[in-house]
């Protein structure tokens, strides 16, 4: 589960994790008024309007209007996600730029050319600069403990600073034994070239911040930039957080911060029923039991010359319902030509699962090719349930069989009865 910069933000003040003063506003109005008797009225000389949704990239993303495709525009420039104000009437530009920004759509790096609709902003009062860091934590699975990152290189891709100068990501697991320790943080400080009250202030800020990441079940915890000032203090200036979904339970507080308008529609709808799904940019649907066998279901149809169109995994128990409910939410998707069910019968049989999609078809009208390899338990039965369904089903019986018949159902285009 995903939540915003200034949701992040206050979570992580409860830990002391030094931030900066910022309120979220829902329309330009707010962003005006809150600009000038929160900030301006109260001494801060500068304020930055950041664009809330859940992607990265926003202060060199463009904005765009979603229906006709105009760029927007501030003051003579094109208007991008993150604005610094520092002069001028900083009350009125801060409403202009949150006018530019709420109910378009915005363009980075991360969303693609579809975009996002911005449909809150961030009012942060401003700072000053010194150096700008990245810092992330995260499990290495790998080894099976927390890591922390951090590099010199903050404020940019730090994908393109592993690739190209990856010496510059220093790295500190976490033995869960013992904990995340004082020397550790010190060993990071140093290799950040740190010293005097930078050294000091650093050194407190990640020790807050892991606290914060092991208390909150966090799945990541990403600043970018962290950032000293010329003081001399460490502060988040950006934050992303991702939850433990396996960890919600501890936690019922945070479903008041999920932002379904954020989140891809068929996610949620297959979220309501119980289904592990996320959707990928492919042509073929593919629906399986078991999160390995979904992997090498995706493998094959990448074999086969064509791109998933999802990750579907049913679970163990692929009943008429979940079949049913899968069936709809893919063929929801425009780009899916074709479907590869892919079962293994062990905890079910084949041939329940077989009359399974036979009844489920009965309610959803599926209008693509299906090939359907069930493996396992009373395989046999099951493929002949399918051949004597009267439906054009492709069946195949082994994994190159699968991949053979996604092949001829993208090159035939066989449509169901």
């Amino acid at each position: 589960m995903n939540i915003h910069e200034y949701q992040a933000k206050e979570l992580l003040k409860r830990y002391g994790v030094p931030v900066l003063k910022g309120r979220a506003v829902f329309n330009a109005a707010d962003a005006g008024a809150v600009t000038f008797t929160e900030f301006v009225s109260q001494g801060v000389s500068a304020v930055v309007v950041k664009s809330q949704i859940h992607a990265g990239g926003r202060g060199k993303g463009l904005v765009y209007h979603p229906t006709t495709g105009e760029q927007i525009d501030f003051n003579g420039k094109p208007l991008r996600g993150v604005t610094v104000l520092h002069s001028g009437n900083i009350a009125d530009q801060a409403y202009r730029v949150a006018e530019g920004l709420l109910g378009n759509r915005l363009v980075t790096i991360q969303t693609g050319e579809a975009g996002k609709i911005v449909n809150r902003v961030l009012i942060e009062e401003g700072c000053n600069i010194g150096h700008e860091y990245y810092c992330s934590i995260l499990l290495d699975r790998s080894i099976g403990r927390n890591v922390i990152m951090v590099s010199t290189e903050g404020g940019v891709d730090i994908e393109t600073v592993a690739e190209e100068t990856p010496e510059k990501i220093l790295k500190e697991h976490v033995d869960p034994a013992i904990g995340f320790q004082g020397y550790q943080a010190r060993r990071l400080a140093f290799g950040l070239g740190l010293s005097g009250k930078g050294f000091k202030s650093f050194v407190a800020f990640i020790e807050k911040l892991y606290k914060a990441y092991e208390a909150m079940d966090c799945s990541l915890l990403e600043v970018n930039p962290m950032v000293e000032t010329v003081d001399g203090d460490f502060i988040a200036l950006d934050a992303k957080v991702n939850f433990d979904d396996n960890a919600l339970f501890r936690h019922p507080e945070y479903a008041a911060l999920r932002d379904v308008d954020e989140e891809d529609p068929l996610e949620v709808e297959a979220g309501k029923h119980d289904l592990n799904y996320i959707k990928l940019d492919g042509n073929v649907g593919c629906m399986v039991n078991g999160a390995g066998l979904a992997m090498g279901t995706m493998d094959i149809i990448k074999l086969a010359g064509g791109e998933p169109a999802n990750f579907l995994d049913v679970g163990g128990g692929a009943n008429v319902q979940r079949i049913e409910n899968a069936f709809r939410i893919m063929m929801s998707d425009p780009h899916v030509e074709a479907v590869l069910i892919n079962i293994f019968g062990g905890i079910v049989r084949c041939d329940r699962v077989a009359n399974g999609i036979l009844q489920a078809l009965e309610h959803v009208k599926v209008d693509v090719p299906v090939i359907v390899r069930l493996d396992g338990t009373n395989s046999e039965e099951a493929r002949e349930i399918l051949k004597k369904s009267g439906l054009n089903f492709l069946v195949a019986a082994t994994l190159q069989d699968a991949a053979d018949k996604v092949t001829e159902a993208l090159a035939g285009k066989t449509v169901n009865a």
